[in-house]
């Protein structure tokens, strides 16, 4: 392993993905990819905390590796979604968006996997908060096969249809292998608009997390 595989600027790293494992091995096989890259540049794993499909093999692979794993599930989805003996640590939480905020604010990038509703909802929430300028890591699509080619091109399609602003298209990267797309991610340089506080924006997220709490 040279030295380049080996660190990082990151720490944690958020990806999002399915409880669905796909119908192709080659979409496994990313999982299991991209979890050994992040073992070998000693990058943790905040993950939605499942432990079926894509979720449950990367987080696997990152904990078989000796890294830590943060999985943060809401408790209505605990029984569904975690089989069998949990995979690192568990964070249950009230509800989906405090899943979301939790996974963001815990992460230094986030990376999604194929995936469905969720995954895709995830995936951007975190690009549009990129452009409001609320936080300033970097985001990045496993476009593994070409899965997510018709989501590229649709927002190629909003840009020239004038609904998303040109340089927004590269507020997130994308590329076809673990390898590629973390070496892209670390290259990052954010792109937004920052028409939001990122201060005040943290500030509501804790105040919100915190009355949850008491309300349990």
């Amino acid at each position: 392993m040279d030295q380049q595989q080996s660190t990082s600027k990151f720490k944690r790293i958020c990806v999002f993905c399915g409880a669905c494992s796909g119908h192709r091995n080659v979409y496994q096989d990313a999982a299991i990819e991209l979890g050994k890259e992040m073992v070998k540049r000693k990058i943790d794993l905040v993950y939605g905390g499942g432990s079926a499909g894509l979720m449950g093999l990367i987080s696997k692979e990152v904990y078989d590796g000796g890294r830590h794993v943060l999985g943060v599930i809401p408790r209505t989805l605990m029984p569904s979604e975690i089989t069998g003996e949990p995979v690192g640590e568990v964070r249950a939480v009230a509800d989906m968006h405090q899943r979301k905020a939790e996974m963001a604010r815990e992460s230094d990038a986030f990376i999604a996997l194929p995936g469905g509703y969720g995954t895709l909802e995830e995936l951007m929430e975190v690009i549009t908060w990129s452009q409001l300028g609320i936080h300033d890591k970097p985001v990045g699509l496993l476009n593994v096969d070409g899965y997510y080619n018709s989501l590229l091109a649709l927002i190629d399609n909003a840009i020239l249809e004038g609904f998303i602003k040109p340089p927004a298209r590269h507020i997130f990267v994308a590329a076809p292998n673990a390898r590629e797309l973390l070496r892209r991610l670390e290259e990052y340089s954010p792109m937004h608009d920052k028409v939001a506080s990122q201060h005040s924006w943290e500030m509501e997220q804790r105040e919100n997390l915190a009355t949850s709490e008491l309300s349990r």
